[in-house]
């Protein structure tokens, strides 16, 4: 038995050694943690349980057979991330490049069809170099074997992908079909093709950083939603974004202590908006003001920055903030704007979480650019997810709220629950200014009669009573009472239910 126990202690370190010391000091070397580190750094110490630490590829093509390594380039399994349960999958560079085999993807899936059976987010740490060229469509088969059971978890438990290091080809749609990707700067990328290949069919000379680096990602393409400065800081803020979010789609967000009174009185609010309609003012300002002590978790902040998309909890309770800024763009909808937004509406639709939307827009980006790249389609993106969305739905218009871009944004109209303004709301279809241009179009020689009617326009329009005398806004507030409002809206939220007419799915306008 003493034999049989020190074989298993000899073929655990060697497991636990992956593809030998050289490999893993090339690794600290460049900055990165090993496979094995970065579980233990992400779940909460001792609790990480390993699945087929043994477990080896079967290719017996251009001499694999004698090169064999314990786990095959991946570690999987589970642990608990602050006491909740996770399932992870952690990609080792250190092993044939975390080249996917078939072997390496029957691991991968078979967490993930754990974690969709026992109700639990799955965390992909992915660093690897693509499909294993000896394997042929072997590996290939694998990657959609995972890519299928990316679609059918959707919706159903959260899926969080961490990019430390290369992901090329096949390895970036997994990551793609999932709820949130981060990166690290400078060590992860992601592209289709590599630059060899862009430079070898288009001629462009591009390096990989600039090609799929975290910084092309997160402002540019928006394929990431966040990107930090090494490895030890992007696990521990995805151990802070999995405390916001709940287990599956049958339970809720969890509820956090909390030490904030939700009847504070935020006394600077009342002057946060500028005398002038045309000054800007920091909207992330009100949204810290509203959460529990001043957290809030930002999704994307280096995209679309015109709208801002993210986590606060408000009495403990994890809400889904959705608000335009109008620092950028002057808080304009726009396509990126729309898409962010939409996606993020639709992640908390689909997880219980509720939605806070506070609104100063003064309507979509007009433009060649914007008709010419969709921005209908785009737009209806974001009117569509609101519309769809069944979850308590609270909304604050502290500014300016026109045209179509006043209905988009969770109106009355699209089932919001709560539609509060604040006294220096304007609620209309344009601006006074262009309004009456347009009603007194005969009168624009005389500056002085315009200039009457834009401030007779002003008087009767910008301002919440209108919208209010036809019930579309609930209720005029007081902006430093906005916490103590949201919190009791929310409050009487809790147990709403809303159901929709049967439908296999919708067909969202993409």
């Amino acid at each position: 038995m003493k034999d049989i126990i020190r074989e298993l202690h000899d073929r655990r370190d060697d497991a636990r050694l992956g593809g030998g010391q050289a490999r893993i000091d090339s690794q600290h070397a460049k900055g990165k943690l090993t496979a094995r580190e970065r579980v233990e750094l992400l779940l909460d110490e001792g609790s990480f349980e390993e699945f087929d630490m043994f477990k080896t590829h079967r290719c017996a093509d251009f001499g694999m057979e004698g090169t064999k390594y314990y786990g095959d380039g991946v570690i999987t399994g589970w642990g608990t991330i602050n006491g909740r349960m996770v399932y992870v999958f952690s990609q080792d560079f250190t092993v044939f490049g975390g080249s996917l085999s078939e072997a390496h993807a029957e691991k991968i899936c078979k967490i993930m069809d754990m974690a969709v059976q026992n109700g639990a987010p799955v965390i992909g740490l992915n660093d690897s170099g693509g499909a294993r060229i000896q394997e042929g469509v072997a590996s290939l088969a694998g990657y959609a074997e995972v890519f299928q059971r990316n679609i059918e978890a959707s919706g159903v438990i959260p899926q969080i992908s961490v990019i430390m290091g290369p992901c090329a080809g096949g390895a970036v749609y997994s990551p793609a079909m999932t709820d949130f990707i981060f990166m690290v700067k400078d060590t992860s990328y992601m592209f289709v093709t590599g630059p060899d290949v862009v430079k070898t069919v288009t001629n462009e000379v591009v390096t990989a950083e600039e090609l799929g680096g975290a910084s092309t990602h997160t402002r540019k393409s928006s394929v990431a939603d966040g990107a930090f400065d090494n490895d030890i800081e992007a696990l521990s803020e995805v151990r802070r974004l999995v405390d916001f979010l709940p287990l599956n789609n049958r339970e809720k967000p969890p509820v956090r202590p909390f030490f904030d009174d939700p009847d504070r009185i935020e006394a600077s609010l009342d002057t946060i908006i500028p005398d002038n309609a045309n000054t800007p003012y920091d909207m992330k300002e009100v949204i810290t003001k509203i959460g529990d002590e001043g957290d809030f978790y930002e999704i994307q902040e280096d995209f679309a920055k015109n709208i801002i998309t993210g986590f606060i909890r408000v009495e403990g309770r994890t809400v889904g903030v959705v608000a335009n800024q109008p620092m950028v763009l002057a808080g304009c909808l726009d396509i990126d704007s729309s898409r962010k937004a939409a996606r993020f509406v639709r992640f908390c639709d689909c997880f219980e979480i509720p939605i806070l939307t506070l609104v100063d827009v003064p309507g979509f980006l007009p433009g060649t650019g914007q008709e010419y790249g969709g921005v209908i389609k785009h737009g209806a993106k974001l009117l569509f997810a609101y519309g769809e969305a069944t979850v308590p739905k609270v909304t604050v218009i502290t500014r300016k709220a026109y045209g179509g871009a006043y209905d988009v944004m969770a109106s009355k109209h699209l089932r919001g629950d709560f539609n509060y303004a604040w006294p220096s709301a304007e609620i209309a279809v344009m601006g006074a200014k262009g309004a009456t241009e347009i009603l007194y179009r005969s009168e624009l020689g005389d500056p002085a009669k315009i200039a009457a009617r834009t401030k007779d326009y002003e008087d009767r329009f910008a301002n919440p009573f209108v919208a209010a005398e036809r019930g579309f806004i609930d209720e005029v507030i007081q902006p430093r009472s906005t916490r103590k409002r949201v919190a009791r809206a929310f409050a009487s939220l809790r147990n709403k239910k809303l159901t929709t007419p049967w439908k296999k799915h919708d067909n969202i306008p993409l």
